[in-house]
């Protein structure tokens, strides 16, 4: 019939429309729209600042905003099943430290798959760590702070968490020098960190990248890092195993991840671009300045490396008896 004719044209109209529609968008380049990276922990601590450095290098290759969106909670659960949930376009990355490998084994129940719901993009960087008190704190080496957490007082530190990097650091701490300070924990890193400078915690083992300005204008006292060799940004500090326990050795790291599914040639445009950046003359000076150690490799070195880190953290989670809330 003839009144049928003008509806399958419609329909065909249509139909190229939409086809040329999503051809459009199929080969749309990446990125074609700001990104965010999520942030775990609250703003101001390491693994903050470090995810806006990346931010801004991708921001200045790719031309389109790179936004930093804190979400903590959790020991970096809640941004972890944001990111689990979101679209894999790439549009929407996490920026992750040690708590995300180590979620797995502290809680048993988590709202998603940790083994299938990420793609590892690049292990951005290492961070020492330091061990420092508030001024007030009756110990100028690392000796004398463990004789006062021996003593009848009891001794604070404060964490970014149960499970966080200052945790695990201070309970290696507590285990190896067979003490027992009490945990503090806040919900970011550098919460921890104030009201360490304010008195209110007794110390705290965190990122030389936080600590060292609060060292130099005397808010707290620097006692000992976490490394096996001292730092180049402070040579004078002892390490933990030359101040009094031997065969210590705690460092943080951060890095970059996705949701699964992401287009193989996404990935390898974040990664890439990532590396890049990390490697860049500027980045790894201003790292470095901070007592940071640049990485930069590539998605399967880095799942490799936090399949490494689960196990060995298993191991110092058991014997420290670290339980999640």
């Amino acid at each position: 019939m003839y009144w049928q004719r003008p509806q399958a044209l419609v329909r065909t109209l249509i139909g190229i429309a939409l086809c040329s529609v999503f051809s459009f968008f199929a080969h749309a380049e990446y990125p074609d729209r700001p990104i965010r990276i999520l942030v775990p922990f609250t703003p101001g601590g390491s693994t903050d600042i470090l995810a806006r450095m990346i931010g801004q290098k991708l921001t200045e290759a790719w031309g389109q905003q790179v936004i930093a969106d804190n979400r903590p909670g959790a020991n970096g659960v809640v941004a972890a099943e944001l990111t689990a949930k979101s679209n894999p376009d790439g549009h929407t990355l996490m920026f992750v430290a040690i708590g995300h490998a180590i979620n797995p084994i502290l809680i048993k129940t988590l709202p998603y798959d940790p083994d299938k719901a990420f793609s590892a993009v690049s292990l951005t960087a290492v961070l020492p760590q330091i061990l420092a008190v508030h001024p007030a704190v009756k110990a100028s080496t690392l000796r004398e702070l463990l004789s006062l957490a021996k003593g009848p007082k009891p001794v604070n530190y404060a964490t970014g968490g149960i499970g966080s990097s200052q945790h695990l650091a201070t309970e290696l701490l507590n285990y190896m020098a067979k003490i027992k300070m009490n945990h503090v924990p806040y919900k970011g890193g550098n919460q921890g960190l104030l009201d360490v400078t304010a008195g209110h915690v007794d110390l705290i083992i965190t990122t030389a990248l936080t600590v060292l300005p609060h060292a130099k204008t005397g808010r707290i006292r620097a006692l000992a890092a976490s490394t096996s060799k001292r730092l180049e940004v402070m040579p004078e500090l002892p390490t933990m195993a030359e101040a009094g326990v031997a065969g210590y050795e705690s460092v943080a790291w951060y890095g970059l991840v996705a949701p699964a599914g992401l287009p193989p040639k996404v990935l390898e445009k974040i990664a890439t671009e990532t590396v890049k950046a990390t490697r860049s003359n500027d980045m790894q000076a201003a790292l470095i300045k901070q007592g940071a150690i640049p990485i930069g490799n590539t998605p399967r070195e880095f799942t490799q490396f936090i399949k490494a880190e689960t196990t060995k953290y298993t191991k110092v989670i058991r014997e420290a008896g670290i339980k999640p809330e």
